[in-house]
C-alpha cells in the first residue's frame, strides 16, 4: 500500500512519524537510563520511570487452590469477580462490570470508593457469599508507591481519573474506610497491585519463564520482574541479594523530563496540551488507546490543509477533538489492501462525503503509521526489560484493547522485538486470559498463604 500512496503525502508526515532501528536504539538507551534512575534511591526523584517496587516476590506454580475475590479498577468501568482457583492451572470465575460515571471520575474520592464497595456488596450478595470472609486481590491501576502488599499510595491520577482526596493517600485505606461505612461486606484486603502485575502473574501460572507483563490498552504500562539487590527501595527485613520482586515500571511516563522530545512531533503535542493531564504520561500518548485515534485524525486534518486529501475539504465533525476513535483504526486495518468498505462508512459517519479510494488509502496509511509508531514504541521498552532480566528465553504476558483487537499490533511487536535484540534470544508474546482478575486473585492466594 506505501507504494501507492502519493510523494507529497509521505513528504508532509513520515519524516515526523517513521522510526528506525537508530532512532529505537535511541530510545532503549533513554530508557535503560531512566529505569536505572528510577530504581536507585539517589537519582529515584529526577527519574521519568519510577520503577515502584510492588512487593509481589513469588510467582504462581499452577497449583493454588481456594475461593478469591478479586477488584479491578482502571478505566471508565471496573469489575468484581469470585474466582476459585482449583489447581493444575484449573479454574473458574463468575464476574460483574460495573460503570463509572464521569461525574464520579472527577468527583471526590469518597464517592468514588462508596461507590465501588456499593457495587462489591450488591456482587456478594448476587453469589451468596455475604457470610463468608474471602481473601480480595485489588488491582489499581494508577501509579502508586507501595511500602508492601497492602499499602499503596497514589501518586497521580491518569486515564482521565482526577478524584480529590486520594492523591499521596493509601487507596487500600481509602477502599476499606468505604466499605466499614457499609456493615454488609466482610472481606481481607490481602494485595494491591496493578493491572501489569496481574497480566504477568496470571500468565506465570501458565508459563513459568513469563518475567514481563505489559498493558497496551486504554493506558499502557509495564512491569517485569528485577533482582532485590538493584531495586533500592525494596524495604523488606532479612531479604537477599539474589531474590527477585516485581517492579512495576509506570513507563507511561517515559518523555515526561524531555527523553522523548526529538521523536514527539506536533501531533503529539497536541493531543498534550488539550489532555487532561497535560505533560504528564507523554509515553503513554504515543502509544495508547485513549489516544491513537486522536493522532490519526490530527494527522489526517493536516494532510487536508495542505489539499492532500478530500480535496482539501473536511467537515466540522471530523474537525471536532476526540472523534475518530482508536476503535476505527483496527477496523479500516482490518480490511483487506484496496478493500475500503468499512474505511468509508467510518468516513460517512465523520460526514465526510464521497471519499476517493485515494482517500481511504491515505487514511488507511494514516493508521499504519501511528500503529507501527506505536508497537514499536512499547517493543523497544520490552526489548530493554528483557536484556535486563538476562534470561535467554522469556514469555511476555500482554493484556489490552489495542493488543487484542488491532489485526497487526502482535505482529509488528515480534518483528520490532526480534530486531532490537541478539539473536540468541528467544521469546514468545501472549495474551492474557482475563489477566488483571485472575492475577489479583493469585496474588491474594500468595498472600493469604503467608498471612496464615
Amino acid at each position: 500500500m506505501t507504494n501507492s500512496i502519493p510523494q507529497k503525502v509521505h513528504d508532509a508526515i513520515d519524516r515526523d512519524l517513521v522510526l528506525d532501528n537508530k532512532k529505537l536504539n535511541d530510545v532503549m538507551v533513554k530508557f535503560e537510563r531512566e529505569i536505572k534512575k528510577g530504581l536507585s534511591k539517589a537519582h529515584h526523584d529526577e527519574s521519568e520511570v519510577k520503577c515502584f517496587v510492588t512487593y509481589v516476590q513469588n510467582l504462581p506454580m499452577g497449583t493454588e487452590k481456594g475461593k478469591f475475590l478479586a477488584l479491578d479498577l482502571g478505566g471508565t468501568n471496573f469489575r468484581v469477580l469470585l474466582i476459585i482457583l482449583k489447581g493444575e492451572e484449573d479454574y473458574e470465575f463468575k464476574s460483574k462490570i460495573f460503570a463509572i460515571p464521569q461525574s464520579l471520575m472527577v468527583g471526590s474520592g469518597r464517592d468514588l470508593f462508596d461507590h465501588i464497595a456499593q457495587c462489591l456488596a450488591e456482587f456478594i450478595k448476587d453469589m451468596n457469599i455475604q457470610n463468608e470472609i474471602l481473601p480480595l486481590g485489588f488491582t489499581f491501576s494508577f501509579p502508586c508507591q507501595q511500602k508492601g502488599l497492602t499499602t499503596g499510595t497514589l501518586i497521580k491520577w491518569t486515564k482521565g481519573f482526577n478524584c480529590s482526596d486520594v492523591v499521596e493517600k493509601n487507596v487500600v485505606e481509602l477502599l476499606e474506610e468505604a466499605i466499614q461505612r457499609r456493615n454488609d461486606i466482610k472481606i481481607l484486603i490481602c494485595a494491591i497491585l496493578n493491572d501489569t502485575t496481574g497480566t504477568l502473574m496470571s500468565c506465570a501460572w501458565k508459563y513459568q519463564d513469563c518475567k514481563i507483563g505489559v498493558i497496551i490498552g486504554t493506558g499502557s504500562n509495564a512491569c517485569y520482574v528485577e533482582k532485590v539487590r538493584y531495586a533500592e527501595w525494596f524495604d523488606k527485613p532479612g531479604k537477599f541479594d539474589d531474590e527477585s520482586v516485581i517492579i512495576n515500571t509506570e513507563f507511561g511516563a517515559f518523555g515526561d523530563k524531555g527523553s522523548l522530545d526529538d521523536i514527539r512531533t506536533c501531533f503529539d503535542i497536541e493531543v498534550d496540551k488539550n489532555s487532561i493531564n497535560p505533560s504528564n504520561q507523554l509515553f503513554e500518548k504515543m502509544i495508547s488507546g485513549m489516544y491513537m485515534g486522536e493522532l490519526v485524525r490530527l494527522v489526517i486534518v493536516k494532510l487536508a490543509s495542505k489539499g492532500l486529501i478530500f480535496n482539501g475539504k473536511i467537515s466540522k465533525k471530523f474537525m471536532q477533538r476526540e472523534t475518530f476513535f482508536t476503535k476505527y483504526i483496527s477496523e479500516i486495518e482490518h480490511e483487506e489492501n484496496n478493500v475500503f468498505h468499512a474505511t468509508k462508512e467510518i468516513l460517512y459517519e465523520l460526514d465526510i462525503e464521497n471519499p476517493t479510494e485515494e482517500d481511504c488509502r491515505i487514511v488507511r496509511y494514516c493508521c499504519e503509521l501511528i500503529s507501527k509508531r506505536a508497537a514499536q514504541l512499547v517493543s523497544s521498552g520490552l526489548a530493554v526489560l528483557m536484556l535486563r532480566i538476562g534470561d535467554p528465553k522469556i514469555t511476555i504476558g500482554v493484556d489490552g484493547s489495542v493488543y487484542r483487537f488491532h489485526p497487526r499490533f502482535h505482529d509488528l511487536m515480534t518483528e520490532t522485538i526480534k530486531q532490537l535484540i541478539p539473536s540468541n534470544y528467544e521469546f514468545k508474546l501472549v495474551l492474557s486470559e482475563d489477566g488483571s482478575g485472575r492475577g489479583a486473585a493469585l496474588v491474594a492466594a500468595v498472600a493469604s498463604k503467608d498471612l496464615q
